[in-house]
């Protein structure tokens, strides 16, 4: 995700707010392993304790979405396919705003409730653990974004020809019925309806697509494990470019007309961009690549949807590097808690320095110096990247500056060799999984034979400026 835009006054309202950690323990958001029969409300994420939810991994979602972009209705069902962590008597989705009209667990009607952003489901049957089940939930009504402790939006965002759709790190839940912790990636199929001469457009693969009676049905998939937040549905008046690059990567950009003319130059370079990563990161982990290039001005930030980012405008060359590297790192490699956001912003920021350097631009060093020159009294300094504190700080200039000052630290220490050693060896090494902080530093000692905790320590997790290195 690029550093959102901060415009207050222009935020649309939200469905809900972030529930604060005391109310969460209040509910029993003990997390995953939680004793007893009843699924935890939440993951257990101290900045987001009703995120995700416990007692079951999602492996599919199949959503069918049908969108007026008139009245802005979402008609849905989304069917889960999950395995059982532990017995269950009942658990919980994340959903936010939205009627509920139905629920089945295995083609058996459940009973249902709504609680904040949880739907509480009943399953007429206990559920055994390791059993898996099927969840179908029929649901209405007008999706709005949430609005994030930063006060920036993210979820189903209105736009003025259809919704720009990024749920970094809480929207999923607008949208679809999810378990929506990085924690518990999945597949999904979209099956997509809207006013035909728009185009909706979401993970993965297309399948197909349908005109018929004045609607278009697009049908996506995407077959790699994907965090909830990464999908997207956006739709819009786009225009659209596909092809398939030389190393079989198929590539289809929607770009709104009005964005165009400006985005053509850096989406000319995506082929090259990911082939330039690709050499360094390692082979690229999906079988689908590209943009959706949308105009929404009251957005302010692009985000690495997976397969296919999504950018508020067009983007510039250093963005579209930026949401390329997510593809690696945060997407292929997810976070499993949000604290560690640095795997990912540290990683994409420092990627726009690597590609500068080799590009004729500056050097990362270059971009080191200049971060390191601000005063001590400067945000770069306000809060460590390895722990930001809150919600409201993981798109913090910390987390992205010096987040990547944190990788050139480590590439000074240990030698170019290593350096790139590492990094092609977590990207590869996790690839389609989950990775920490700790595991990052064990690779990294691992590979160079050098100890590096003082380093990390300094860097990530020690508040104010470091001495000069």
């Amino acid at each position: 995700m690029t550093p959102p835009r901060r415009q207050p006054a222009r935020r649309r309202a939200a469905v809900l707010a972030t529930v604060p950690v005391a109310v969460a323990a209040l509910l029993g958001a003990a997390g995953p392993t939680a004793p007893g029969t009843t699924g935890a409300p939440g993951a257990g994420d101290p900045y987001f304790p009703l995120s995700g939810n416990g007692g079951y991994d999602v492996r599919h979602y199949d959503l069918t979405l049908r969108y007026d972009t008139s009245s802005r209705d979402l008609d849905a069902t989304a069917v889960l396919t999950a395995r059982a962590t532990q017995r269950l008597t009942r658990f919980d989705l994340d959903l936010a705003g939205l009627k509920v009209t139905a629920v089945t667990v295995d083609r058996a009607k459940a009973a249902f409730r709504r609680a904040g952003q949880e739907l509480v489901v009943t399953p007429r049957h206990a559920l055994r653990a390791g059993q898996e089940f099927r969840v179908t939930v029929a649901y209405h009504g007008t999706p709005k974004p949430v609005t994030d402790p930063d006060g920036s939006a993210d979820g189903w965002i209105p736009t003025d020809d259809g919704a720009f759709v990024a749920g970094e790190p809480q929207g999923a839940m607008t949208w679809f019925p999810a378990n929506a912790h990085p924690k518990d990636k999945a597949s999904y199929d979209f099956t997509i309806t809207v006013p035909e001469g728009r185009t909706a457009v979401a993970n993965g693969v297309l399948l197909g697509q349908r005109t018929a009676h004045g609607r278009t049905t697009f049908r996506w998939r995407e077959t790699q494990p994907m965090a909830a937040y990464l999908a997207t549905a956006s739709i819009g008046r786009f225009q659209v470019q596909r092809y398939t690059t030389r190393d079989g990567i198929q590539v289809y950009n929607a770009v709104d007309a009005r964005e165009a003319r400006a985005a053509a130059p850096a989406l000319k370079k995506l082929p090259s961009v990911l082939e330039w990563e690709s050499k360094l990161f390692g082979p690229y982990p999906f079988r689908a690549a590209g943009a959706i290039v949308d105009h929404a001005p009251d957005v302010g930030y692009a985000l690495e949807t997976q397969t296919r980012p999504v950018y508020d405008s067009a983007p510039d060359l250093d963005t579209l590097v930026h949401e390329s590297a997510h593809q690696w790192f945060g997407d292929s490699v997810t976070l499993t808690a949000w604290k560690d956001i640095w795997l990912n912003e540290g990683f994409a920021t420092y990627a726009e320095w690597l590609y500068d350097e080799s590009h004729g631009g500056r050097s990362a060093q270059q971009a080191f110096d200049s971060l390191y020159a601000r005063p001590a009294s400067d945000e770069l300094w306000d809060y460590p990247p390895g722990d930001p504190g809150s919600g409201e700080n993981i798109f913090g200039t910390p987390v992205y500056a010096r987040g990547a000052m944190a990788l050139h630290e480590l590439r000074r220490a240990v030698g170019d060799r290593d350096f790139f050693r590492i990094l092609r060896a977590w990207a590869t090494g996790h690839r389609g999984g989950h990775g920490t902080t700790a595991q990052f530093v064990t690779l990294a000692e691992k590979t160079s034979g050098k100890r590096l905790d003082g380093l990390f320590h300094t860097w990530l997790y020690t508040r104010g400026k470091p001495d000069r290195p």
